[in-house]
């Protein structure tokens, strides 16, 4: 997608999914609006979803695409590299990142996004993973920072 179309396109997103949200206070409810919305919109959005932290392990919730991993594996991952650096990552290629976990081995790139609570806090993460590689880049990341940012 060029450019201007994708900011564009996050835009009205960003602004549709901020309307929704205006409906629930319940976090798992707007988690999985973001997701739907995303997952549905962005056509390059092959597996969309949030893992979130439980008694220290990285668990699966809202999420659309095929079947995921439940658990994650500690400190592997990009899942886990974007709790420990506290930090968007983005992957043009997963299968060129360090210790990947291949839930489908149909995803080529992906960017996982941290998701903070009321104090700042990371409870969890957005990942998404796409089927064609360099799919995602810094326009990705700004809206998805400030689509999850919406959550809390």
């Amino acid at each position: 997608m060029k450019p201007q179309k994708k900011q564009d396109r996050y835009l009205r997103i960003y602004h549709q999914i901020q309307d929704l949200l205006a409906k629930s206070n319940d976090t798992d409810a707007r988690m999985a609006t973001i997701v739907a919305v995303l997952h549905h919109k962005m056509e390059t959005f092959f597996w969309t979803g949030f893992y979130c932290l439980k008694d220290g392990e990285l668990i699966v919730k809202n999420y659309q695409g095929p079947v995921a991993c439940q658990v994650l594996e500690k400190n592997t991952g990009v899942c886990w590299a974007g709790i420990n650096l506290a930090k968007t990552i983005i992957v043009p290629d997963v299968h060129q990142f360090p210790g990947h976990i291949a839930c489908d081995s149909r995803s080529k790139s992906e960017i996982v996004v941290p998701l903070r609570d009321t104090k700042n806090k990371i409870i969890g993460v957005l990942d998404v993973d796409s089927s064609s590689l360099n799919s995602f880049d810094e326009t990705d990341a700004e809206y998805l920072e400030k689509i999850v940012a919406l959550i809390f």
